[in-house]
């Protein structure tokens, strides 16, 4: 829901909508609301994302954009709130907020190094601001980046609803329970379309290594029943199948509808592998995914 509006189906997730080229964007932006995905949502590691939001928003007729998720180190809560109302009074109530905390070591790294701190206490401070901004941003309209139980009730008390990020579909049971029915749950899914194991581990390994350096991801997998084994040399062949879906479009839909069983309302689709083959996989996946 941004401001009022249901979110469901299925939508993608993909860090080249935000720094691909600008052309390139808007036509695939338009070309996935034509498949009939419902939300697009964009990374925020630094630059302009409300230029990218808008450029999303522009480009198609209905539907969501939705930061996946805005680093609230990297934009002031007045700049947040203005942005949502001055898109808001121009497109139409089409843009999601989604905020999140990051982790210590890439803020540190994209700022100033001990500009992390306290991530609870800035969360809440950021929200307290969003709604005290000359143009407010109302609650309805943002989601948290939250997988842990403190963050949960954070988002639980405070926003819309949640967009956890490189979780299982047993996080999501554990989410909704967490949030109760009315709060929205927004999951990432990350998905390798291809049939052959070795090929889909190795794509996976990629990029799931990467999240495995951060406690905060290996702490919510050790929430679920993973361990270190599972985390070393980049990711065990299991924790790679439990965070990553892979097989035909078919496969990949399963994995969606077990999210949406456990009580998403929304699951936004992250296609790895090749960015050449970016626009095949989406239109490949498009008839399975947006019939769910």
């Amino acid at each position: 829901m941004a401001d009022g509006r249901e979110i469901t189906g299925t939508g993608i997730w993909s860090v080249h909508l935000r720094y691909g080229d600008p052309a390139e964007v808007s036509e695939a932006a338009a070309e996935l609301e034509e498949l009939g995905y419902t939300a697009l949502w964009i990374p925020d590691a630094g630059g302009d994302v409300f230029e990218s939001i808008e450029r999303l928003l522009q480009a198609t007729r209905s539907v969501i954009a939705a930061t996946g998720v805005l680093n609230l180190w990297m934009h002031s809560p007045e700049e947040t709130a203005d942005a949502h109302d001055r898109l808001t009074r121009t497109h139409g109530d089409r843009f999601l907020v989604g905020i999140g905390v990051s982790n210590a070591a890439m803020v540190d790294a994209m700022t100033e190094p001990g500009r992390y701190r306290k991530p609870l206490a800035a969360t809440a401070a950021y929200l307290d601001a969003l709604e005290a901004a000359p143009t407010p941003l109302p609650r309805q309209a943002t989601v948290l980046a939250a997988i842990s139980p403190k963050m949960l009730e954070i988002a639980r008390t405070r926003t819309a609803g949640v967009h956890p990020f490189n979780v299982t579909p047993e996080h999501t049971a554990l989410a909704r329970q967490a949030l109760g029915p009315s709060a929205l749950l927004l999951p990432e899914q990350m998905v390798v379309v291809t049939t052959d194991p070795d090929q889909a581990h190795a794509v996976a390994r990629e990029t799931v290594s990467y999240y495995l350096q951060f406690s905060n991801y290996t702490n919510n997998l050790r929430r679920i029943g993973f361990g270190d084994d599972d985390f070393a040399d980049g990711g065990s062949n299991r924790v790679l199948d439990a965070l990553v879906a892979w097989g035909s479009p078919e496969d990949i839909a399963a994995r969606v509808r077990e999210h949406r069983d456990a009580g998403a309302d929304h699951v936004c689709v992250q296609v790895l592998g090749d960015p050449s083959h970016l626009r095949a996989d989406w239109r490949a996946l498009a008839p399975a995914l947006t019939a769910l």
